[in-house]
C-alpha cells in the first residue's frame, strides 16, 4: 500500500500519526534517497513531550508555539537541496541570546556538591540562600520566605519538589531531612536515618530517596509510620547525585568517588545494583534521564573529568562521551527538542561558568550562553513557561 506524503499532512496534520504511517513496516513507499531523508528528518523534527551571584531564567521555544507546517517546509527545502546535489543545511532554530529574568541571590552556597534549587510543576521555584528557603511564583511574580534556619551552620543542602508539588523535601548540613507543606508553610514531618549532610534527594511517587555524606542511600516511604524502606551502602564517598527514571523503575546515583550506579527499583532492598560505571574521573553530580528514550541516561563529571557521557542502561554501555573542557554541575534534557543543556563551573578554556546546548544524538554543540560571573552550581528546568 502506498500512502502519498501530501495526503498524510493535508488530511491528518498530526505528526504523531504521520510518524506511525511513515515508519510502519507494512507501508510500501516508493524507495528513493529523498524519501529516506524525508522520513529521517521528520522523526528528528518531532516535538517531544549577593556577591555577584545570580539566578538566570532563559526561554526557548515551546512545543505549542511551533507550527507543524514549518517542519514540512524545512524538510521539502532540504529534499530539494539534496536533489540538486547541494550541501545546504537548514538553519537551526532560534537560540536565546540573553536571559529573560535575573534574580539577586545573596547567600547562594558556592559548593559544587549541593542541590539547592528546584522548579516544581506548579511553576514555583524553590531556592536555598544560606539559612533561608525562598519560593518564587512565576504566575504572580511574588516571592515568599518559607522558613529561616536558626541553627548556625545547618543550612539547606538539598531541595526537591514532590511530583504533585504539594510537598518540598529539604535536606540539611547536619543530616536532617524534612517535608514541608509549601501552601501552608508548615513542617509536615522529619525523617531520620542519615549521619551526615544530605546533598541529594529524588522523588518516585510516595518514595523519597536521599543521599548523604555518610555514603548511604535511603528510601523513605512517606506513607508509613516507619518510613525506612531500604538503605544502601555501596558508595565509598558522598552521594551527590540522585535521579529516578521517568518510569520510576530505575535509579541513578552518583558519588564523589567518581562512580555511577544504576539500581532497579524492585531490587533495591537487596543492595544489588544493575550496573556500576567507573568511566568518570571526578565526582558524578549531574544526572538526567532522557524523556524520549527509556533506557538512556546522561551524566556529567566534575573538574578532573569535564565529560558528558550518554549511557544505554539496558545494555550497560556508554554510547557517547563528550569532552566539555569545564566542570559539569547540571544536565537537563529539552522536552520539546532533541537537545540536552549542560551547566558549567571551572574550566580549562573559555567555557567557564556557561550554559551549553547540545544536539542529540550527534552531541554537537549548537549554542552557548549565560553571563554568570561565579561558577554555575545548579540547573533546573521550567515546566511551563507560558507565564513569562
Amino acid at each position: 500500500m502506498t500512502v502519498p506524503l501530501d495526503t498524510i499532512f493535508r488530511s491528518l496534520m498530526d505528526l504523531d500519526r504521520a510518524h506511525t504511517l511513515l515508519t510502519n513496516k507494512t507501508t510500501d513507499f516508493k524507495s528513493s534517497k529523498c524519501n529516506e531523508v524525508y522520513q529521517q528528518k521528520l522523526i528528528e523534527s518531532q516535538s517531544l513531550n549577593s556577591e555577584g551571584k545570580r539566578i538566570m531564567v532563559l526561554r526557548g521555544s515551546s512545543k505549542s508555539s511551533t507550527k507543524s507546517i514549518r517542519f514540512v517546509d524545512e524538510l521539502r527545502q532540504e529534499m530539494a537541496a539534496i536533489s540538486d546535489n547541494k550541501s545546504k543545511q537548514a538553519p537551526y532554530r532560534s537560540i536565546p541570546k540573553a536571559e529573560m529574568i535575573v534574580f539577586d541571590a545573596p547567600g547562594l552556597m558556592d559548593d559544587y556538591y549541593v542541590n539547592i534549587m528546584s522548579w516544581g510543576k506548579n511553576n514555583v521555584l524553590a531556592v536555598g540562600l544560606g539559612p533561608t528557603l525562598y519560593l518564587w511564583n512565576s504566575v504572580d511574580q511574588r516571592t515568599h520566605k518559607l522558613f529561616h534556619v536558626r541553627e548556625e551552620d545547618n543550612w539547606p543542602t538539598s531541595i526537591t519538589w514532590s511530583e504533585e508539588t504539594q510537598t518540598l523535601a529539604v535536606g540539611y548540613t547536619c543530616s536532617n531531612l524534612q517535608l514541608w507543606d509549601a501552601e501552608s508553610s508548615k513542617l509536615i514531618r522529619s525523617l531520620q536515618g542519615h549521619s551526615g549532610r544530605i546533598a541529594s534527594t529524588a522523588w518516585n511517587g510516595h518514595i523519597l530517596t536521599s543521599g548523604s555524606r555518610d555514603k548511604s542511600i535511603i528510601n523513605h516511604d512517606i506513607r508509613a509510620r516507619n518510613h525506612l524502606a531500604s538503605c544502601i551502602k555501596k558508595h565509598s564517598d558522598e552521594v551527590c547525585g540522585l535521579k529516578w527514571s521517568n518510569e520510576g523503575d530505575r535509579l541513578a546515583s552518583g558519588g564523589s568517588e567518581k562512580q555511577l550506579y544504576i539500581w532497579e527499583a524492585s531490587k533495591m532492598s537487596s543492595s544489588k545494583f544493575l550496573h556500576r560505571f567507573t568511566d568518570h574521573c571526578a565526582a558524578v553530580k549531574a544526572l538526567a534521564w532522557c524523556p524520549y528514550q527509556h533506557n538512556v541516561l546522561a551524566s556529567g563529571g566534575g573538574w578532573n573529568d569535564r565529560c558528558i557521557r550518554i549511557w544505554n542502561t539496558q545494555k550497560g554501555i556508554c554510547i557517547h562521551s563528550i569532552e566539555t573542557k569545564a566542570q559539569i554541575s547540571g544536565l537537563e534534557w529539552n522536552r520539546h527538542h532533541r537537545e540536552i543543556l549542560s551547566s558549567h563551573g571551572y574550566s580549562t578554556g573559555e567555557d567557564q561558568n556557561k550554559l551549553c546546548l547540545w544536539k542529540y544524538p550527534s552531541m554537537t554543540k549548537v549554542g552557548e550562553f549565560g553571563n554568570h560571573e561565579p561558577r554555575i552550581i545548579n540547573l533546573c528546568q521550567v515546566f511551563n513557561y507560558s507565564n513569562f
